[in-house]
């Protein structure tokens, strides 16, 4: 239990802080806005109740969880003091707080920090390989995701389903590379993760359209950014990777936690096994910004161009850019993912471009462009003709119309669609030129879509209009400015001018609640003092009831002649 005398000390101090500094020491607490506390005296109570402090101590990094430690139940000295003071764990004058000692004295004792770091240097261009292969596998991940979301299970983890998914697309060789590229992907805030399922984030989806070394360099910094607190250096950076097991020492479950982020910086070639850093990341680590020049020249040179091929492939010479690589990948399955890739057109790939909004005309287009060898005329032929097929159903999105029409130019697949069961949440009806339905025109397109119908989209002047299907997270609301306000209010208009005589009031009323036995020290009307130990029984109409043990008689004296009250010893 918090000890009287630090809850009062702790509650006056807490009174005579602005709202700024109280809101910085709630949040840091981890308190809610919407807890119950009445008074200073409640939130200096809760601040010091044992599981509130365990809490608090285990976020302690680790210089000022070494400051405690020395100061047992002494002064802890700057600058450790203000950061302590801050936290509500330490008085002003550096003395800690009785109930902080105790339950510091009570935790496993701190592991020291590790002097070195284990593993073998790795060379800066195997660093520079590694940082290059975990971005394009980030990236097929991602482009993954965007088709269809990844998956959770109940503890939040990818699950074996979604692991086998990625190795058998081939993009990772093993479960523990996919579970360390989703848990990175969060961290750097590329996805995010709802009840059931990670969605690409719109960081995410701009962070696909950038080249492959710049990738990584926003990912790197974004992960820098992600540290906990602890594994921050004062300078912005990280501290030695070999002290991050021991960064939170009054926290047992730390360890892992510190291998996980070791594993994700490794990962991502920010550290190499031993913990040191390749020349383009040691700014990032000292605070400061990534020189990437160095990494591009260990690295081949992405190409804009492709070999197309008789046989409808597609060969890359080298690593396509990444933006070329996502519009070619909507229209072709790419079947190679080494430096230099290979792509296969199909009519099944080509049919899903043009049902994303693609036309036989921006197909040619865009693949004349990309093409060292022409437009080869069995692609061109495949392109022409599911072109034609796909043209077969129109669905019209006219926003001024209460209803999604849909078109075609043979009346039997009009027929078809009005008959097929698959499509009856639709509730098609015939009208003067096919049929309409009052569900959205992305509905009526998916739905079309996913049972195979060859369908299109058009605006309500009959130009084609992409459609995406990817759905993307929603963007976090923002923690409200002032949403420590209220609390603060209700705290404050419970402040009384007379501090003293309110502490005194709370005592009188707990101890009369837990029926306790106390010392009452009373000023007697000659201005002497004496002091009772009374087995406190009610208070009311100004008096405190109770039984004196050394007389055994009920006592009632008036609480304004009350100038203290003490347990037991």
């Amino acid at each position: 239990m918090p000890h009287p005398a630090d809850s009062r000390a702790l509650a006056t101090w807490l009174a005579t802080q602005d709202d700024a500094a109280l809101a910085a020491l709630l949040a840091e607490r981890g308190i809610s806005p919407t807890v119950s506390w009445h008074d200073f005296f409640d939130a200096a109570e809760a601040l010091q109740d044992t599981p509130a402090l365990t809490r608090a101590l285990a976020v302690l990094p680790r210089p000022l969880a070494d400051a405690l430690l020395a100061a047992g139940d002494g002064e802890v000295p700057e600058p450790a003091r203000a950061a302590l003071t801050a936290r509500a764990l330490v008085a002003p004058d550096g003395t800690v707080y009785r109930t902080v000692a105790d339950t510091v004295a009570a935790l496993p004792p701190a592991a020291p920090p590790a002097t070195a770091s284990a593993g073998e240097p790795e060379s800066d261009a195997a660093a520079a390989e590694r940082a290059f292969t975990a971005a394009a596998t980030l990236a097929d991940i991602l482009q993954l995701a965007l088709a269809s979301p990844l998956t959770r299970i109940g503890s939040g983890a990818l699950g074996a389903t979604e692991r086998r998914r990625l190795m058998e697309a081939g993009i990772v060789d093993d479960p523990a590379t996919a579970d360390q590229l989703v848990a990175l992907s969060e961290a750097a805030g590329l996805t995010a993760p709802t009840d059931k399922e990670w969605l690409v984030t719109r960081a995410g989806l701009a962070w696909l359209q950038a080249g492959t070394v710049d990738r990584w360099g926003e990912v790197a910094r974004r992960l820098r950014d992600a540290l906990p607190a602890a594994l921050r250096s004062a300078d912005g950076g990280w501290i030695d990777p070999a002290e991050w097991a021991s960064a939170y020492p009054f926290d047992p479950s730390w360890p892992p936690h510190a291998e996980r982020w070791r594993a994700l910086m490794h990962r991502w070639a920010l550290i190499g096994s031993d913990g040191s850093s390749a020349p383009w990341t040691r700014a990032l680590a000292a605070g400061g910004d990534i020189d990437l020049s160095e990494m591009r020249a260990l690295l081949p040179s992405e190409v804009d161009r492709v070999f197309l091929q008789n046989d409808l492939t597609a060969i890359a010479p080298g690593p396509l850019a990444p933006n070329l690589d996502m519009r070619l990948r909507t229209m072709a399955v790419r079947e190679s993912r080494a430096q230099a890739s290979s792509y296969r057109f199909t009519s099944e790939s080509i049919g899903a471009a043009i049902t994303g909004g693609e036309t036989a005309e921006t197909l040619r287009e865009f693949l004349t462009s990309l093409s060292l060898t022409g437009l080869p005329q069995p692609l061109a032929y495949e392109i022409e003709r599911t072109a034609a097929r796909h043209g077969l159903i129109r669905v019209i999105d006219d926003p001024a119309s209460t209803h999604t029409l849909v078109r075609s130019d043979d009346p039997a697949v009009i027929d078809t669609l009005a008959v097929d069961q698959a499509l009856r949440p639709l509730g098609f009806v015939r009208d003067a030129q096919g049929l309409a339905s009052r569900s959205s025109a992305d509905t009526v397109f998916w739905m079309l879509a996913d049972a195979r119908y060859p369908v299109g989209m058009q605006d309500a002047a009959g130009h084609s209009r992409t459609v995406m299907r990817h759905r993307l997270a929603s963007e976090p609301a923002p923690e409200p400015e002032n949403r420590y306000a209220p609390l603060l209010t209700r705290l404050r208009t419970a402040q009384g001018s007379d501090s003293d005589a309110a502490w005194l009031g709370r005592e009188l009323e707990q101890a009369v609640r837990a029926k306790a036995v106390i010392v009452v020290t009373v000023r007697l009307p000659d201005g002497s003092t004496r002091d009772f130990t009374l087995e406190a029984s009610g208070m009311g109409g100004g008096r405190l009831r109770g039984r004196d043990r050394a007389a055994d008689v009920e006592r009632t004296l008036p609480v304004t002649s009350i100038e203290a009250v003490h347990p037991v010893a």
